[in-house]
């Protein structure tokens, strides 16, 4: 039997703190980095963002050089009193000498603003890596799951499913190379005790099946009368 093989030990999300005046640019590097398994809170203003990393206790933060209320170097130092934690400073035009400032009181790097997630995400895994936070990765055949992210590629393209499919894949993969029953699916992925149509499951496994292009069930075996079985290859 091949075991899944396993990246990292953690499984909830890395938190980023972004604080910046530009409220549409927040709210699209919030939907752009939670896409990439990064749990990101937004505020837009100084004060806000020392009042969440006090509460939120991130594990990075990112701030632009032209924070209102709370500038950008006070909420440096701020932080610095408090705890270690990586702050990145979105610069943009006309805003270098708070850059300076911000990266002598105590900044970790900068970034060009407005942000490009290519050139941000390095940085912000870079940061959570000095940190300490690491994804756990299952990893059969071509089908990765991501359990920090939430995500699963197949042969490297993200393929969406649903919390149902993808619990249900990834009791799976944890049990690669087993028979697993319906009464075991029903308890781990549905948390039922009580008796469900097996028909449900049976359901699931079709959609799942078709969203990884399983289409000889291959991967996903019917085991008869008794449940179901992920196969490496």
């Amino acid at each position: 039997m091949t075991a899944p093989a396993v990246e990292g030990d953690t499984r909830s999300a890395p938190v980023l703190l972004v604080a910046d005046p530009d409220s549409d640019l927040v709210q699209a590097l919030v939907s752009e980095l939670q896409s990439e398994g990064i749990d990101v809170t937004g505020v837009f203003d100084g004060a806000q963002a020392l009042l969440q990393a006090g509460a939120l206790r991130p594990d990075a933060v990112l701030i632009s050089a032209s924070l209102p209320i709370i500038g950008p170097v006070d909420f440096v130092r701020a932080v610095r009193l408090a705890r270690a934690i990586p702050v990145l400073l979105g610069v943009g035009e006309g805003y270098a000498e708070q850059a300076m400032e911000a990266l002598a009181a105590g900044a970790t790097a900068c970034v060009a603003r407005p942000y490009r997630v290519p050139e941000l995400l390095p940085l912000v895994q870079a940061a959570f890596r000095r940190q300490g936070i690491q994804r756990t990765v299952l990893t059969i055949g071509e089908v990765a799951l991501d359990v920090t992210a939430y995500q699963v590629k197949v042969d490297g393209r993200v393929v969406h499913l649903p919390l149902r499919e993808f619990e249900l894949l990834h009791y799976l993969m944890r049990n690669a190379d087993r028979t697993v029953t319906r009464e075991q699916i029903m308890r781990h992925v549905w948390h039922a005790v009580d008796a469900m149509s097996t028909n449900t499951i049976a359901v699931h496994v079709k959609r799942l099946r078709a969203r990884l292009g399983d289409e000889d069930d291959k991967l996903i075996q019917t085991v008869r009368g008794v449940g179901y079985r992920l196969v490496t290859p």
